[in-house]
């Protein structure tokens, strides 16, 4: 899988989530903050994801080996205060308030969820 980042401002990194060779989602994380956690998206690179089950999220996967940081998740949500840099994943862009966000969020990540029902861990490409 590949997340490709497209765009960066005051309110976060924008991305497409890809699959093979199909674009299915959209992603928001964090801007970048030399990797500091809880407010930085993390650096690019090859990562393995692994399901896991979240408290807070239930069902999902976890980004392992991110240097310096741990509890990298993908999951729903609309803003970067939804982040504490892990990878949101929604159907759409769009403002909420008065910040870029995405939406249709838990759409998104339900039809994450389905694509990799099947798969107990994957590579993520963040380029």
């Amino acid at each position: 899988m590949i997340l490709f980042r497209v765009s960066e401002n005051e309110h976060g990194t924008y991305g497409v989530l890809i699959h093979g060779k199909t674009p299915f989602a959209l992603t928001l994380e964090n801007q970048w903050i030399d990797n500091k956690v809880d407010v930085s998206c993390i650096p690019k690179g090859k990562y393995v994801c692994e399901r896991y089950t979240s408290v807070r999220f239930g069902n999902t996967f976890r980004i392992k080996d991110v240097p310096g940081r741990s509890g990298i998740a993908l999951h729903w949500g609309n803003t970067d205060k939804d982040t504490r840099g892990c990878v949101l994943i929604g159907e759409e862009f769009g403002v909420l308030g008065d910040k870029t966000a995405i939406l249709a969020s838990k759409r998104g990540f339900k039809e994450f969820m389905k694509i990799t029902q099947d798969m107990d861990e994957f590579v993520l490409n963040i380029l």
